[in-house]
């Protein structure tokens, strides 16, 4: 047991040992009830790494006495599949732990499929991915429960670790330590939320630490040395990072510049920048818009200069276009007017071109009717330039209005313009 890791060591033994998860695993919960009453559903859980996914499996495994069989999707197949059913039929029902389940393509899970609606293998999936993206829809169809956890609490891991220095047996009890509720603490806030990466990370301090007179005395500096880059996580192709995403363009588009650095920050750790530079362009166009026009121009400098430039520099520029976006006036008027447009067109409303719109650049063009087109620059009105009253709409969406302008920052004179050539075409 020495030799295991006390991440594995310390796993909750049954559903009664589970830090944390109330909300998904608590004594007042739905699924704490079944289990102490003997019924195991089939589930999902979903989340992200070192938050209990193994652990409660294990403990639900403990309470229930089933057979317990843990696969990971990675290495496993469907041949695995097949000697879980053969166990299944020779003591009735088997619980299969089958972690990174999206990672079993559609074959492999439905080849799971009779078995778990029989009810001869009770599957609980882990996942990191959402599982309404990556787990075929008849495998989550027959699991009762989906469960989205969420990052322990830093009293969750306080709590943890202590346990970890008190147990005797599978944590570090047995030795002599001395570690400092700061020191704990620090390890608390550093994990963010993942308890493997603060068992982990105890365990390494413990061992990184000098011995005098048979106790361990935490050293800080190895604690600051093991802390580094602790709270970063999230595979670049993954929810979690679609997640960071998505974040960082509601908080711009909220205009909550500090959670905008965050979460930018955070992508950014991540490594991926054509992912985030791809998103800033999208937001200042989706997000600002036409209330701040040159936001766009500058957000486009901003990311040309950071694929220049390389991490760790393209933080300077991303961070002055993140600033810009957030304090920007905001308006999605343009994009939704586009939006509104194709909506009428993929519902019918569509007609032909009016004839003095089409072509009449080429001989013949005037025998088929291409003419009467009035030439706005000819016809200047005050200082807007030139403008003619003329019908541009087919026929059969003529006087349909796709844009609806917001009063904000630059797009508030637009609106204006905008009203006051409405009133000229009333004239007609």
């Amino acid at each position: 047991m020495n030799n295991e890791p006390l991440a594995y060591r310390m796993r909750p033994r049954t559903i009664d040992e589970v830090i944390g998860q109330e909300d998904v695993i608590g004594p007042s919960t739905a699924l704490y009830k079944m289990i102490k009453n003997g019924h195991v559903p089939s589930m999902l859980l979903y989340g992200e790494p070192g938050i209990g996914k193994t652990s409660i499996a294990y403990a639900i495994a403990g309470t229930s006495e089933l057979p317990f069989i843990a696969l990971n999707a990675t290495t496993s197949g469907k041949k695995d599949i097949e000697e879980v059913v053969t166990e299944s039929r020779m003591t009735g029902k088997v619980l299969l732990f089958l972690d990174e389940i999206h990672r079993f393509n559609k074959l492999q899970q439905d080849a799971l499929l009779p078995h778990v609606e029989s009810g001869a293998i009770v599957l609980i999936g882990a996942t990191t991915e959402n599982p309404f993206h990556d787990v075929n829809p008849a495998i989550r169809s027959r699991c009762g429960e989906i469960k989205q956890l969420k990052r322990l609490t830093h009293g969750h891991i306080v709590k943890l670790l202590q346990a970890a220095l008190e147990d005797p047996e599978r944590g570090l009890g047995r030795q002599r330590i001395d570690i400092s509720d700061d020191q704990i603490d620090r390890l608390a806030t550093g994990s963010g939320g993942d308890a493997r990466k603060a068992l982990t990370l105890l365990e390494s301090v413990v061992f990184a630490s000098d011995e005098a007179g048979g106790v361990v005395r935490a050293d800080d500096d190895i604690l600051g040395q093991m802390m580094k880059r602790i709270g970063v996580y999230g595979d670049k192709k993954g929810s979690h990072f679609y997640n960071l995403l998505s974040a960082l363009q509601k908080s711009v588009r909220g205009s909550d510049v500090n959670a905008a650095m965050y979460y930018l920050a955070h992508l950014l750790e991540n490594g991926d920048l054509t992912a985030v530079t791809r998103r800033l362009l999208v937001m200042a166009y989706e997000d600002v818009g036409l209330a701040a026009p040159h936001v766009g121009a500058h957000v486009l400098a901003a990311c040309q200069a950071a694929d220049r430039l390389g991490l760790p520099e393209a933080r300077i520029p991303l961070a002055n276009a993140v600033a810009e976006m957030c304090m920007s006036p905001k308006s999605n008027s343009a994009y939704k007017a586009v939006d509104a447009a194709a909506a009428a067109i993929n519902a019918g409303k569509t007609g032909d071109i009016p004839p003095h719109l089409k072509d009449g650049h080429y001989a013949g063009s005037k025998a088929l009717g291409h003419v009467g087109y009035v030439y706005p620059h000819d016809t200047p009105i005050g200082s807007f330039g030139g403008w003619a009253d003329q019908d541009y709409l087919p026929e059969a969406v003529r006087g349909a209005e796709f844009y609806s302008p917001v009063l904000a920052g630059d797009e508030k004179k637009m609106a204006g313009i905008y009203e006051k050539l409405k009133t000229f075409r009333k004239k007609k």
